[in-house]
């Protein structure tokens, strides 16, 4: 079972880091009792939706993303359909890890990104579908264990709604192309944005910009 996500209350992201890494971690070994309980008796209509077997035959829904390089050039908008594939193709496709938070909303303990203070130029992608998230150059420390942008890359390519599960209103974030479940954004982050977009690093796979 994987780790709620419970590290909403951080200050600032200059001021005591320390002191909301200890807050969460003691958040987050709580909740992770009651997330256990409650995922396995009330479903998440988030994990419904971006798990679902497709409608043999039903066209797929067309949507618009922002396309870029892996140095975080902007090309082109554009109109794609969305990938939809049914709970064994995701399988096939994805580790255990990348399935459970991706496609079933879960969430991976702090601190398992290989990496967290890398900062290299690049741009982290969907690990279902590739489409474009955030840019390297928006990451930031938030001391939570989790990767953290400022932003994303463009407003297009993700998605944001309601999230009421475990008696708490978040706001979730998902891929628009794929509805792969990313993580959650809150309003503790740095400027020019204040909003903490905090992820799973495994539902991202980073792209590192080419140094040629």
């Amino acid at each position: 079972m994987l780790l709620f996500d419970a590290h909403k209350d951080q200050p600032t992201v200059s001021e005591k880091v320390a002191s909301l890494g200890r807050r969460s971690f003691c958040l987050a070994a709580g909740a992770a009792i009651a997330a256990f309980v409650f995922s396995r008796f009330y479903p998440d209509d988030r994990a419904a939706a971006a798990n679902a077997n497709p409608i043999p035959g039903a066209p797929p829904k067309m949507v618009k993303i922002v396309e870029f390089t892996d140095a975080g050039e902007r090309k082109d908008e554009v109109t794609v359909p969305t990938i939809v594939k049914t709970n064994e193709e995701w399988q096939k496709q994805l580790t255990p890890e990348s399935f459970e938070v991706a496609r079933e909303a879960g969430t991976e303990h702090p601190y398992t990104n290989e990496n967290p203070n890398n900062h290299q130029p690049g741009v982290f992608r969907c690990i279902c579908c590739d489409t474009a998230l955030y840019n390297a150059n928006t990451k930031f420390e938030s001391g939570t264990g989790w990767p953290s942008f400022w932003q994303p890359i463009a407003k297009e390519n993700v998605v944001e709604i309601t999230d009421h599960t475990f008696g708490m209103e978040r706001t979730a974030v998902s891929c628009t192309r794929c509805a792969a479940h990313l993580g959650h954004v809150f309003d503790d982050g740095p400027q020019p944005t204040g909003l903490r977009y905090c992820m799973n690093a495994v539902a991202m796979k980073f792209a590192k910009a080419s140094t040629t």
